[in-house]
């Protein structure tokens, strides 16, 4: 066990497995954990692949969304990185991983997950299970058919039903984020403890007031006397509040420890006993793909899932157009309680709305037609007419009319020829 500041991680083979398929990762503001799954090897990779894409996010982010938007890419990466192994090596088909992560943004915790690995808060005396577990017995008590003690112990409880894989290159992560409060401790593990150790054991375990280490150390060995059927992974982080990005050493666990492929000693068989159903349990593995008898059930989770997301893109879609409809309308009638005076023709009008057209939609319509001909107006109010003049409403509208008309008035008085005088005869002398 590596322990560092307030943070601790810890992996154990557990007492069944031959190696170790989990991996954790406690970093400075990264904290993770992904438990794999696909035989012998492919496991061990899936995991380690994970942690790997996982880690260059152990960094400051400006906003959670930043973060959001990193895990998400991160996970997608891994996903391709195992399609790519499985091609390559085709004894790791079917390998894949769970993946619970924690972000720290100042006082917000960005949370990814997919799988059956979990995440829980210590907060207020009190332990919530923050994540969903993606499986098939999950899916059961949601549905009222089985009690959360009955999903213990089903026989197909390792039944995952979302995974990081080799058969999906777009995994479909639970994203969400939660506001951190001074006093606040996580925890990240996978199901080689939840499996094992119930909440009530847990939060005692909390109530201790323990260091993340020996706190960790303490839930192992819960883990460990329950007859460990699965690899454990803990990571114990305790943070509240504003949490600063920290400099040190990042503890990794498991089999991203172990980069060259090192496998971890054989565990000690563990004695069954009847008084124990966890330990009868244990010789069971860990994740398996689903039944022949569930494969139908799979099938039509995977079409409902695509139905929702298909739902979900639709209604998006026709928000956003509503959206824009009821936009387009605002602007559109804005746009009429504008005004301008313009030419039509040989003659000035006054139109209503503005000026630009969109296309082939045109925002204005001929309100008056004054009948002030063009002809008549100066060559300077001419211009302008033809160049449109703006006005600030339709009264405006109407006075800088007036205006116009006064000006062509005066105009066709001045170009008005004035009538010639008929001459006078002046009478001259002598002229009876």
């Amino acid at each position: 066990m590596v322990f560092e500041g307030s943070s601790a991680a810890i992996s154990h083979t557990g007492k069944i497995r031959s190696n170790n398929q989990d991996s954790g990762y406690a970093g400075a503001n990264l904290f993770a954990v992904a438990d794999g799954m696909g035989g012998h090897a492919g496991g061990d990779v899936a995991s380690s692949i994970a942690i790997q894409r996982l880690e260059p996010l152990d960094q400051g982010y400006a906003t959670t969304d930043d973060a959001q938007a990193s895990l998400q890419a991160a996970v997608t990466t891994a996903a391709g990185d195992l399609i790519r192994a499985a091609r390559e090596r085709p004894e790791l088909a079917g390998l894949g991983t769970t993946v619970s992560a924690i972000i720290m943004v100042d006082e917000y915790a960005v949370i990814g997950h997919i799988g059956d690995s979990r995440i829980y808060l210590y907060r207020d005396d009190a332990l919530t299970q923050i994540t969903a577990d993606h499986t098939f017995v999950q899916r059961l008590v949601d549905s009222g058919r089985i009690t959360p003690e009955e999903a213990r112990y089903h026989p197909r409880r390792s039944v995952l039903m979302r995974v990081l894989s080799d058969m999906d290159s777009d995994p479909e992560l639970d994203m969400f984020v939660m506001p951190t409060l001074p006093g606040d401790r996580w925890l990240l593990c996978s199901d080689g403890l939840s499996g094992v150790v119930d909440e009530t054991h847990m939060l005692k375990a909390m109530r201790l007031g323990m260091a993340p280490g020996r706190t960790a150390d303490n839930l192992l060995k819960q883990a460990l006397d329950g007859g460990a059927p699965d690899n454990v992974t803990i990571v114990l982080v305790d943070v509240g509040g504003h949490h600063p990005l920290s400099s040190g050493t990042p503890t990794i666990v498991g089999s991203a420890s172990n980069p060259s492929g090192i496998l971890v000693p054989s565990a000690r068989p563990a004695r069954s006993s009847w008084l124990h159903p966890v330990r009868q349990a244990a010789n069971e593995p860990s994740h398996f793909e689903p039944a022949a008898e569930y494969l139908e059930e799979l099938i039509e989770e995977d079409r409902r899932r695509a139905r929702r997301r298909r739902a979900g893109w639709i209604a998006g879609l026709l928000v956003v157009l509503a959206m824009l409809g009821v936009a387009a309308f605002a602007a559109y009638s804005w746009t009429q309680t504008r005004y301008f005076i313009g030419a039509d023709d040989d003659s000035v009008v006054i139109f209503q709305g503005v000026q630009q057209n969109i296309g082939p939609i045109t925002l204005s319509t001929p309100l008056d037609d004054t009948g002030i001909l063009l002809a008549d107006l100066p060559e300077y109010q001419r211009t302008r007419v033809e160049s449109t003049i703006t006005a600030r409403s339709l009264a405006d509208a109407m006075a800088i009319v007036d205006r116009l008309r006064s000006g062509a008035e005066a105009n066709v008085i001045e170009q008005t020829p004035l009538p010639t005088p008929m001459p006078t005869t002046t009478p001259t002398a002598g002229t009876p």
